[in-house]
């Protein structure tokens, strides 16, 4: 699963890595603990065929929701049924975005304890995760809100769990969100990362209260026994 990520990368990178002319709709600052049901940096076709920046609720709320209770259980979506399950059915076909981050955290069990590590590009560029967006707009409402695809681990996080986020290559940025795509051959993109492109390392539990962000929360730190 992904369920704790990162976003330090300066505005002019961002802009440089994944084309966007204009980050305007996007509060700028560094993020070193991104957690569920907080706003994330996403990029999104706009009704030009443009890239556009837009800050997303994460955990997906589908047009059909009551209320925004189900966004907790959707933080992420298995590739392998995306097609299937009724709450991202909609959203593979047409709703899909870029979810922006530099890094992410994972918890390995060591006996009653667990242990945090991040995960980043061995290079330290922002990338994307593979991400689905809806609008939930009951009454007054407007929500725009998003999930995060994950996949099997490659062989970096298989030590540590046995799940990790889709991370796109940069190539397909493009073919992810054009609407008019295939899900058959997107389906084809949703692949675990190549693992000698990735480092991990551990890092302090401080990372788990989800209020906590500093850049102490990514220092390395010795692995706890």
């Amino acid at each position: 699963m992904c369920g704790r990520f990162t976003l330090t990368a300066e505005a002019d990178e961002i802009r440089e890595v994944f084309e966007i002319s204009d980050t305007s709709n996007y509060e700028w600052e560094a993020r070193y603990n991104i957690a569920p049901t907080q706003t994330v940096a996403a990029v999104l076709y706009n009704s030009d065929k443009q890239r556009e920046l837009r800050s997303l609720y994460w955990g997906l709320i589908p047009s059909w929701a009551k209320d925004t209770k189900i966004a907790a259980k959707l933080i992420n979506a298995r590739a392998e049924t995306l097609a299937e399950k009724p709450s991202f059915r909609s959203a593979f076909k047409r709703k899909r975005c870029l979810v922006l981050a530099d890094g992410f955290y994972e918890w390995k069990r060591i006996e009653k304890k667990k242990q945090p590590y991040y995960f980043q590009l061995q290079n330290k560029q922002p990338f994307a995760f593979a991400g689905l967006w809806e609008q939930w707009h009951p009454d007054d409402e407007n929500i725009t809100s998003c999930t995060i695809i994950t996949t099997d681990a490659n062989k970096v996080l298989q030590p540590i769990h046995h799940r990790m986020p889709v991370m796109l290559q940069q190539q397909d940025y493009e073919r992810w969100l054009d609407p008019l795509q295939e899900t058959e051959i997107l389906q084809q993109l949703l692949q675990p990362y190549p693992a000698e492109e990735m480092s991990a390392y551990a890092v302090s539990t401080k990372v788990n209260n989800p209020l906590h962000s500093s850049p102490d929360c990514i220092a390395p730190e010795r692995e706890e026994n």
